[in-house]
This record gives structure tokens, C-alpha cells and sequence, in this order.
């Protein structure tokens, strides 16, 4: 292609190239975690992440949220469209599946995971640093969510995905007048 502006490009070649950025993005989320865990350790690495994703997951929620205009409290129609645009929807199979107060997310197949396999290494111990990202995007997107692991590695109990997670909109006001 040579040198060839990005603004150029048609719709077909934007679209791979967006595959392309994503792919990139999460190939250089896994250099980085993998040389502090070989030189520090698993549980090094994970503290890392862990910290990474506290403040990443809220920048990609705010600037997500901004360009689809959701308003502060946009619900669950919000953190549906929000969830379709991170910078991985695009390369990991997922589903979202919504009802009244209640969305679960579900990631069917996991680059991450299966790069981990295909190099013969253990499954990330994503768990932790799951709930905090997606505990804290969710939250970005409307304040009022609450977010549980169903199933996330170490902790499987539905081998049908690579993990699902569980969003609730909490009215906390209604819960503190409930409690009364």
C-alpha cells in the first residue's frame, strides 16, 4: 500500500485495519504482562494488571461513552452498546445477553486464553483483574451497576465460554429506603 493516509482508506480496509490496532493492542497487553511474569512471577504480574485495568478500563469507558453520547446513567441499553465497542469486541467471540435489570456478558472464545494454550503456557488467572475491569467499565458507564464473575478462570463453572460476568443496575436509593 505504501504510503497511504488512514483518512484514504476505504470502509473494507478500515475495518481490517481496526482488526489489525485491536490485535496489536492486546498482543502488547500480553508482552508486557508476560515479562513481568517471567521475571517476577505470576502474582507480581497480576498486581500489575490488576493496577493496569483500575485505571485503562476507565479511560476506554469514558471516551467510549462520549463518542456513542450516552448520557450519565444510560442503563443497560448503555453498557450493552458500550461493551460492543471495546477494543477487543471486535476479535474475541462474545454475547450479550440482557433482561429487565440484568446483563450477562459472556466471551465464548478468548485470544488471550488461546495464545496462553497454543504456547503451552497456564490459563491467566483473570478473575481478579476481571472484576475490577469490568466492575469499574461498568460503572463508568452508569454508576449504578453492580458486577459479579459467574464463571472466570481459576474459577470455571460454565465450561460452555471462556467466562461471563453478571450486571445489575442498582437503584440505591430505592435499597436504602427498602432497608429501613
Amino acid at each position: 500500500m505504501g504510503n497511504v493516509a488512514i483518512k484514504n482508506l476505504k470502509k473494507a480496509e478500515l475495518l481490517e485495519l481496526l482488526d489489525i490496532y485491536s490485535k496489536n493492542w492486546l498482543a502488547m497487553d500480553g508482552v508486557w504482562f508476560q515479562s513481568i511474569e517471567q521475571k517476577y512471577g505470576m502474582e507480581e504480574a497480576i498486581k500489575h494488571d490488576e493496577n493496569a485495568w483500575r485505571n485503562f478500563t476507565v479511560i476506554e469507558a469514558g471516551r467510549i461513552k462520549n463518542f456513542l453520547q450516552l448520557p450519565e446513567r444510560s442503563g443497560i441499553d448503555g453498557l450493552k452498546k458500550a461493551l460492543s465497542l471495546r477494543m477487543y469486541a471486535n476479535i474475541n467471540k462474545d454475547e450479550i445477553l440482557a433482561k429487565d435489570k440484568v446483563l450477562i456478558y459472556r466471551t465464548l472464545d478468548c485470544r488471550v486464553q488461546n495464545a496462553r494454550k497454543r504456547k503451552g503456557m497456564d490459563f491467566h488467572p483473570c478473575r481478579s483483574v476481571g472484576m475490577i475491569e469490568y466492575a469499574h467499565f461498568a460503572k463508568t458507564i452508569d454508576d449504578r451497576f453492580e458486577c459479579e464473575a459467574i464463571s472466570c478462570y481459576p474459577e470455571i463453572t460454565d465450561e460452555t465460554c471462556n467466562c461471563s460476568w453478571k450486571f445489575t443496575l442498582v437503584d440505591h436509593e430505592d435499597r436504602s429506603a427498602s432497608d429501613e
